[in-house]
């Protein structure tokens, strides 16, 4: 945008210098030229009344040298008999053809006529008899722009500090303009990220300081929101214990053998969830992180030995090296037992699978492949309660909600072994959405 604005600032304070500069130099050049040529108008005016009282070559020489093109020896005039005043110079004054002088002769006034080097003036003089002198005086070229080339250089200097300042003054608006906008996306990503106590200080444009205050508003909304959250969830743990602790006295009485046995320890585990999610919502810090790689060995390692009963193949692909998420380890691990509990309840015995972690710039990936029949309907899986297959769809909506708590998303698609492939795409820093192009835009709208 900072660029975008010089960009546009140069372009239109260009053309507005060039339109007034570009007719403004035209004129001065034409000044310069009427200047020279009214003065050569004005000498050669100078010598009509000494024509008209004598025409002696000594007084005619005298008045051409007191002149000032006379002086510099660019002035001559031409008698009717031919002769050349003053004669010694005549060479270097004389410039005009006698066509060029006999048609000032006809004309009777005054005019300009081309010659090597420059132009000649020439002033036809009425004497006695109907007889008819023509004064020349030379004008070199550079006579006609003495001057334009200095006062192009000032125009063109006093254009290029106006152009230079507009760009300066743009350049330091479209920086004031781009670090609101920068600091307000910084706190949009960090808020995105966890950060929920970040707050910006509007400043700006008028419709920058508006955003910022938005932001402000509705960051405080989804802090309170998420408070009232953690006290209904922790409010609904604690009324959690009172059936617990009926079902752990009933499970005691049970006495020994596998089913007592199997209800104590689903008492157990629903116990220690309960206490985990009482602690998850009495934390105040953020959502918390952990080592993708690390929570994968762990969970596949619990579930190898259950895929070694059933002669399952299982490998784990891309888990040799540390991989950061800005999320729970409990989170993730929930994520992935449901996935891999899919594949266990969904594939017959003997399929094998696959756990693979992708780890990319800004994002992390945990890929569950197994060579099972797959999932005929993918959209409508992601669809919590219409998974098929009697099933209701909550471990898909477990992964989901994993992915999508850091940003990322969940998919599904074939895999390579044959079957199903459960996409879990984590972002691990937050990234400005991609710039769409507008065309493109415009083509999907003329399609719909």
């Amino acid at each position: 945008m900072r660029r975008t604005l010089v960009l546009v600032s140069l372009a239109v304070t260009s053309m507005v210098a060039l339109a007034f500069l570009i007719p403004l130099a035209l004129t001065v050049r034409e000044i310069a030229r009427d200047r020279a040529l009214t003065t050569a108008e004005r000498q050669a005016s100078a010598l009509g009344p000494v024509l008209v009282v004598t025409e002696d070559p000594a007084a005619l020489e005298r008045a051409v040298a007191s002149t000032q093109a006379g002086a510099a020896r660019r002035m001559a005039v031409h008698m009717p008999d031919g002769t050349v005043v003053p004669e010694q110079t005549g060479g270097e004054a004389v410039r005009a053809r006698p066509e060029q002088l006999a048609e000032a002769g006809r004309r009777g006034r005054w005019h300009t006529a081309r010659v090597p080097g420059g132009w000649a003036l020439l002033q036809p003089v009425a004497l006695d008899a109907g007889r008819t002198a023509v004064v020349e005086v030379f004008i070199p070229d550079e006579e006609l722009t003495r001057g334009v080339w200095q006062a192009w250089s000032v125009m063109t200097a006093v254009a290029a500090a106006l152009v230079a300042g507009s760009v300066a003054v743009a350049d330091r608006l479209g920086a004031r303009m781009i670090r609101s906008t920068r600091r307000l996306a910084e706190a949009a990503g960090a808020f995105g990220a966890g950060d929920l106590s970040v707050r910006i200080e509007p400043d700006g444009p008028p419709e920058l300081v508006e955003a910022g205050t938005a932001f402000n508003a509705m960051a405080d909304h989804v802090v309170q929101l998420l408070a009232a959250e953690r006290e209904m969830a922790a409010d609904l743990s604690h009324r959690l214990r009172t059936p617990l602790a009926a079902l752990r006295l009933n499970a005691e009485a049970l006495g020994a053998g596998p089913v007592a046995d199997q209800t104590r320890e689903a008492v157990d585990r629903i116990e220690r969830e309960v206490d985990q999610i009482i602690r998850t919502v009495r934390r105040p810090q953020g959502r918390g992180s952990c080592d993708a790689a690390k929570v994968l060995r762990e969970r596949v390692e619990f579930w190898s030995v259950l895929a070694e009963d059933e002669g399952r193949g299982c490998e784990l692909i891309g888990a040799d090296r540390p991989a950061p998420l800005p999320l729970p380890a409990t989170e993730l691990a929930a994520a992935v037992d449901a996935l891999l509990g899919n594949v266990f309840r969904h594939t017959p015995e003997g399929t094998g699978f696959a756990v693979t972690l992708h780890v990319g710039e800004g994002i992390t990936g945990i890929l569950v492949a197994d060579a099972g029949p797959g999932i005929a309907d993918p959209d409508a899986a992601l669809q919590r309660g219409r998974s098929g297959g009697g099933s209701t769809g909550l471990g898909l909506d477990i992964a989901r909600r994993a992915a999508e708590a850091t940003g990322g998303y969940l998919r599904i698609h074939r895999s390579v072994l044959g079957g199903a492939q459960v996409q879990m795409w984590f972002r691990t820093k937050w990234l400005p959405p991609p710039r769409r192009s507008r065309r493109l835009v415009r083509r999907r709208h003329s399609r719909t």
